[in-house]
């Protein structure tokens, strides 16, 4: 009988935050191995918990919620969605231009369908959430990754962005909060990238997931709300903000001047009509989350335990002899650097599996962030401070001995 092999539109896609070194933890874990999960961003198992109105909200509209919605979602969702943009300053949203999504992922899978043909390019930050990368060569187009700086904060290289636009660039993605690095980019900075897509004619695509999770007292802006000129799509949802990554709940705005891309409309919402709508039960509970008070707020101050967390991960790291690392403004992910001279790391694949073999530590190499050097990987700081305490003992001890 033939073969039936995987179609050849996969082997430029990867997604290591679940790939080859997961694979081996779930073997390892059938073994009867425990494995210290820092690999996802994935709330639950660390004790975060769903706020109790939200659940409530679910249950009792449960049985209005068994037929399909419209393909955009809830009326109710979307107006919330709506005065939420108006709250981040996005200008020019209409109830039309918001769409409900299982998760951010599937609408960037959406966006990406809708806009590229082959060989169109689309810049993306290096390191990136890999799903923008694999989403953008899955639709025919090609990913051209723009550096983000570790020496400023992880903000990203304006000018070596610039110097990737082609006549084929279409548009630009910005991860901001980032993932997976924590950065958070500042007004200057946006306002540098909004210049830039404007003399180039760029759509924006600003992936904003962890918007609500920043600390330090500092603002997230969205870029969309300084841009009214040009044509912007922003993804946020509730996953992070409101530790429910399993409802799969997410949207995206479109703002700004959307009258140069009303046929890239249409192909969204053809793609959207498709698959129908997305999920009707944790659409009805986004009015309840988007209002009143916020619980993920007390997460991110001085005695919370994101803010405490993310303090300890970075001491901890620093302070081991070989690694250094930036310090997060938002998200709960920290992308440390390692000495590959001291080490002799020339595979980061192979640094994970070590690790995960000796230590049963699971975390996610640089290079799935499409990070072009082996001297990088993420850690996810939502274990409790005495869980990372042991993580960082076994990290250190690991290092002290290991040359690949």
């Amino acid at each position: 009988m033939r073969e039936f092999k995987k179609s050849s539109k996969l082997d430029n896609v990867l997604y290591d935050v679940r790939g080859p070194v997961v694979d081996e933890a779930a073997r390892l874990e059938k073994e009867g191995q425990r494995i210290l999960k820092l690999n996802i961003g994935n709330p639950a198992p660390f004790g975060f918990r769903t706020p109790d109105e939200v659940i409530q909200d679910m249950r009792h509209q449960l049985p209005e919620c068994e037929g399909y919605s419209d393909s955009r979602g809830l009326f109710s969702a979307r107006k919330a969605i709506m005065q939420y943009a108006q709250l981040k300053h996005i200008p020019n949203v209409d109830m039309d231009g918001i769409y409900t999504g299982n998760g951010v992922s599937e609408l960037i899978q959406l966006c990406m369908q809708a806009l590229l043909d082959n060989g169109d390019e689309i810049l993306i930050p290096a390191p990136d959430y890999p799903l923008w990368t694999a989403c953008a060569t899955l639709a025919g187009g090609t990913p051209v990754h723009y550096i983000c700086d570790e020496q400023s904060d992880w903000f990203p290289d304006l000018a070596d962005m610039e110097s990737k636009i082609t006549p084929r660039t279409k548009a630009l993605v910005i991860i901001n909060p980032n993932n997976p690095t924590g950065a958070l980019y500042p007004r200057e900075v946006l306002e540098q990238i909004v210049e830039l897509a404007r003399r180039h004619d760029l759509m924006i695509f600003s992936d904003e997931i962890y918007d609500r999770l920043v600390m330090d007292g500092l603002e997230h802006i969205s870029i969309a709300s300084l841009a009214p000129d040009l044509p912007c799509v922003t993804f946020s949802g509730l996953s992070k903000s409101h530790m429910i990554a399993g409802y799969r709940i997410g949207w995206m705005i479109f703002s700004g001047n959307m009258s140069c891309a009303k046929d890239f409309l249409l192909g969204i919402n053809m793609l959207s009509n498709m698959r129908l709508c997305s999920n009707v039960p944790a659409q009805s509970i986004v009015q309840t989350a988007l209002g009143g008070h916020q619980s993920v707020n007390n997460y991110i101050v001085p005695g919370g335990r994101i803010y405490e967390q993310r303090e300890y991960i970075y001491n901890a790291l620093n302070s081991i002899d070989g690694i250094t690392a930036v310090k997060p403004k938002a998200a709960f992910y920290i992308f440390p650097k390692i000495d590959v001279k001291k080490f002799n790391i020339t595979n980061d694949e192979q640094f994970a599996l070590d690790l995960l073999h000796q230590k049963k530590i699971l975390i996610t190499r640089g290079g799935g962030f499409n990070w072009g050097e082996p001297d990088h990987f993420r850690i996810v700081y939502l274990p409790r401070i005495e869980v990372l305490s042991e993580a960082m003992r076994d990290l250190e001890e690991f290092l002290s001995t290991y040359r690949q």
